[in-house]
């Protein structure tokens, strides 16, 4: 019978989840620009993304790669992959297009 059968589990691209979102990143942290993720293919785009938008922008930053799933849900975030910028979660659970970084980076940074 269909009523016993295994539960369908819909994953985000990372298969991390936390219980809790929050807006500002974990204690400790609070400059520079890291992406969230396990590194899958997405997680990659919105690196390689971040990149092309700091090159457009003339910001020399290095990017860090989060794939500590302890570090990742720190700062609250419930899909992956996420941009974090100067310790603020500004985007997570879709791969950006490097205006959509650039904007962002440009309203948080000023």
């Amino acid at each position: 019978m269909g009523l016993f059968g295994k539960k369908k589990t819909q994953e985000n691209c990372c298969s991390h989840t936390t219980a809790t979102a929050t807006d500002t990143g974990a204690a400790g942290t609070t400059s520079g620009i890291k992406v969230l993720g396990s590194g899958c293919a997405k997680c990659n785009e919105l690196e390689a993304a971040t990149k092309a938008a700091l090159a457009e922008l003339g910001i020399d930053t290095t990017i860090d790669h989060v794939t500590d799933f302890a570090q990742i849900a720190s700062y609250g975030v419930m899909t992956t992959p996420a941009l974090v910028v100067d310790g603020k979660v500004v985007s997570y659970g879709k791969v950006l297009k490097p205006e959509e970084v650039k904007a962002l980076l440009q309203k948080v940074r000023g």
